[in-house]
């Protein structure tokens, strides 16, 4: 995966390392930028069982910052923000693979270095009883719950970094 390029960044910026579960690895740039969640709409996304976002909306597009030539193909951690700490996705895995929804309020990152908040359900597509894909709803998530996961979010990352977490596939 490509690092950020500073000429698709939406103004300043601060430089930060982010390590996958997979190995891999890339430069990101942060502008302090929140991009509101539009009323009435519904980012959806379907990938494959590692995570390889195959279908994506119009609204997913929009709110990325992305296109869809860029997302299709790509791993979904390509949106990962440093804000989210990686227990949260090993949650989520953990979750998907008990053949179980998934629910959460995850901070997401931008082609131009901002953000956006995403209240999430994740699904596991299963066929003959074996999971084939996955899809994920994102809706406007809750000013108040946002709010509560800051500083939650902030603690997870703080024993991540103890322990040497990476399980965000």
């Amino acid at each position: 995966m490509q690092d950020m390029r500073e000429e698709d960044v939406c103004g300043d910026y601060t430089k930060h390392h982010i390590q996958y579960y997979d190995g891999t690895s890339r430069k990101v740039l942060l502008c302090e930028k929140e991009v509101p969640f539009p009323e009435g709409k519904l980012i959806v996304s379907r990938t494959d069982l590692n995570g390889i976002i195959t279908h994506c909306n119009q609204s997913f597009v929009e709110m990325s910052g992305f296109t869809e030539k860029e997302l299709i193909g790509a791993p979904h951690y390509i949106l990962r923000h440093p804000d989210m700490p990686a227990t949260a996705f090993k949650d989520l895995w953990n979750t998907l693979e008990r053949h179980e929804k998934w629910h959460g309020y995850v901070k997401n990152l931008r082609k131009d270095g901002a953000y956006y908040w995403v209240y999430a359900t994740v699904i596991p597509n299963i066929r003959n009883g074996k999971i084939v894909s996955y899809t994920s709803v994102r809706r406007k998530p809750s000013r108040t719950k946002i709010n509560e996961c800051i500083p939650l979010y902030a603690q997870m990352i703080k024993e991540e970094k103890l322990n040497e977490v990476y399980n965000d596939r």
